[in-house]
């Protein structure tokens, strides 16, 4: 017999951070250059401008990556206290619903009851399946609110160091901006396939739309500047 062997995808927390991280500076901080190099002919300027955008961003991400890791541990708890409260007041109610969840996948009779008496034996137990399989819920990671903070804010600022790049080293601003054009929608491109195979969806379309998105906000921003400008 060939051995079988099952190739779920499971989603990281950390690639998720990533992920967020690393399309926001990509996109942002592309946009903001493409938008100054319009209105400014320097490119020490537009490089000043987009670093300081960076942190800014990299910092409101990271904040922001780090608040909603927080609210899920503390939304999580309150769910939980709420289900050990009714599960010890209205015990024959939760008891119910655990056999309506069983009954959904087919169990019935004998069969149904002896479960539902394994799982209510243990309040613990008990509390935990109903979290999963009533409310959708798994219990966060513990300390993971820091490390998605950090992750998404380093994502962020190396996301978005790559359109600053050529100005660091082209002191002509349209040909930097040629340049960081080119390196911006290529790394969006890369980007968008590997994020793609990752999450086993189409692997050229999630590079192609990427970088599609990317590119639209760098040319909107590119063309409200040119019309305040002139």
């Amino acid at each position: 017999m060939r051995k079988h062997t099952e190739r779920h995808l499971r989603p990281k927390i950390a690639l998720r951070d990533v992920v967020i991280g690393l399309s926001d500076g990509l996109t942002v901080p592309f946009a903001l250059a493409a938008g100054v190099s319009v209105a400014i002919a320097s490119s020490k300027v537009v490089l000043t401008a987009g670093l300081a955008e960076i942190v800014a961003g990299a910092i409101s991400m990271g904040l922001g990556g780090y608040l909603a890791a927080r609210t899920d541990v503390e939304s999580y708890m309150s769910e939980e206290r709420r289900e050990y409260r009714e599960v010890e007041l209205v015990p024959h109610l939760e008891r119910d619903e655990v056999r309506d969840i069983f009954k959904a996948y087919g169990l019935e009779g004998p069969d149904l009851e002896r479960v539902v008496d394994h799982i209510v034996a243990d309040p613990d137990r008990w509390v935990d399946f109903m979290m999963k399989f009533e409310l959708g819920l798994n219990r966060p990671q513990a300390g993971q609110a820091p490390i998605s903070a950090l992750t998404i804010a380093l994502s962020y600022a190396i996301g978005g160091a790559i359109p600053l790049v050529p100005y660091a080293f082209v002191p002509d601003v349209p040909r930097a901006l040629s340049i960081s054009c080119v390196t911006t929608v290529a790394a969006l491109f890369v980007f968008g396939y590997f994020k793609a195979r990752l999450t086993r969806t189409p692997r050229w379309r999630g590079a192609f739309q990427t970088a599609a998105i990317g590119a639209t906000a760098a040319a909107a921003a590119f063309g409200i500047a040119r019309l305040v400008t002139g």
